[in-house]
Parts: structure tokens; C-alpha cells; sequence
């Protein structure tokens, strides 16, 4: 036989009132962190956003610096470039400035002498190779004494030619190549520049070139000149 012992009922209703109590404390602790978690939530998704939009600024500079730098690039490398071609027109002018000097020199020089002797005389003969395959002659006709009128007339050239067989031979301008004849023509009261070039056999060396100088309708010449090379 069992024995229960009731417990009056103001007891009975403090616990209830207890456990009623605790279970609001649970479920208020429960919303709470629910709230809190929620806040957190909120609050990290907005740093990662703010963190994003940070990232999707830097790479955008990062984006503009690397192209503004290749632009520089480029643009240093244009500016070299003009540089470098500027100073070769520099060093371009400054040897055509030289030889122009010296041609003056020269000229007066041949003035001063051409002035007591009448008469056509050929001077400064250059004769250099071109390419394998030609030469750049130039030379300087000169006429003596006072003048009233232009010479006309015409320069012929015989170059002695070496091919690679070790034959020499004559080649005649402009006879042998009729487009030269051009710039062997004269036509000039004091002096002429003449400058050209003629073709020869692949690798042929040039030893010799002979200028003469002819009246317009003359069979002679009026004056000659011989340029040998070593």
C-alpha cells in the first residue's frame, strides 16, 4: 500500500507559475538569439558588400593605371623614336653643312684660278660603288675666262671594268646604256655638277673612268680626264 503525501494548493501554484515563468524565459531567450543572429546577419552581409564595391574600385584603378602606363610606354617610345630620328637629321645636316663649306671653299679656290685660264677643264672626279651591281660617279666641269653665254654640250664616259672572269672591258656612256644620257648633258656659263651612276656584272670592280667633254655638234673633245682607282 502506497502512501502520497499532497501538497497544498498554494504550492501546487507557485510551480506552475514557476514553470510558466521559466518557459517565457526560454522562449524570450530563444527570440533574442534568433534577433541577435539576424542583426549579425545583417550586419556582415553589409561589410562583405561594402568590401566588394572596395575590391570592384581598386581592380577598376588597377585596370586605368595599367593602361595609362602602357599608354606612357608607348608614348616614351614614340618620343625616342622622334629623338632618335631627329638626331639623325641633326647629324644629316651638320655633314651636309661640312661638305657644303668645303665645296665653297673649293669653288672659290677654282674660281680664283679658272679665272686667269679661258677654256673647259673637268675637276674633282669622284668615283665610289653603289651596289654590287653599280657605281656613283660625280665630277665638277669648269669653264675659264669671261663669259657671255651658256656652254652646251655633253659629258661621254669610258669606265675599264673587271668582271669576275677577270676580263677587262670598256663600258661607254651613254652609248652602252642610253639612260644616262641625261645627266652626262650640259648647260652652263661658269661650271656643272654631273653625278650618276652606271650598271655593271654582278660583283665587277671599276679601275679606271675617263670623262671627256664635248661641244654641242664638236667630234673632239674640249677637255679630258682620267680617274684611276688602286
Amino acid at each position: 500500500m502506497a502512501v502520497h503525501s499532497r501538497l497544498p494548493w498554494w504550492g501546487r501554484a507557485a510551480i506552475g507559475v514557476a514553470a510558466v515563468v521559466a518557459a517565457a524565459v526560454i522562449a524570450w531567450w530563444i527570440d533574442a538569439a534568433g534577433l541577435f543572429g539576424a542583426v549579425n546577419r545583417r550586419d556582415l552581409e553589409a561589410k562583405v558588400a561594402t568590401l566588394q564595391s572596395e575590391v570592384d574600385r581598386l581592380q577598376a584603378d588597377a585596370t586605368r593605371l595599367r593602361e595609362r602606363a602602357s599608354q606612357l610606354d608607348s608614348e616614351a617610345a614614340m618620343s625616342k623614336g622622334a629623338q632618335d630620328m631627329l638626331t639623325r637629321q641633326v647629324n644629316g645636316l651638320t655633314g651636309e653643312n661640312t661638305q657644303l663649306k668645303e665645296e665653297l671653299a673649293f669653288l672659290q679656290r677654282l674660281f680664283a684660278d679658272s679665272s686667269k685660264e679661258v677654256g673647259l677643264s673637268i675637276q674633282r672626279m669622284t668615283l665610289d660603288r653603289a651596289s654590287d651591281e653599280s657605281w656613283h660617279y660625280g665630277l665638277i666641269v669648269v669653264r675659264g675666262g669671261p663669259q657671255t653665254s651658256d656652254f652646251e654640250g655633253r659629258v661621254g664616259l669610258v669606265a675599264t671594268i673587271v668582271p669576275s672572269d677577270g676580263r677587262p672591258q670598256n663600258l661607254r656612256l651613254p652609248e652602252d646604256q642610253p639612260d644616262a644620257a641625261q645627266a652626262l648633258a650640259l648647260k652652263f656659263k661658269y661650271y656643272q655638277r654631273l653625278e650618276g651612276t652606271f650598271r655593271v656584272p654582278a660583283g665587277a670592280q671599276v679601275t679606271a673612268l675617263t670623262a671627256r667633254v664635248y661641244d654641242q655638234a664638236a667630234a673632239e673633245p674640249r677637255a679630258t680626264r682620267t680617274l684611276t682607282l688602286p
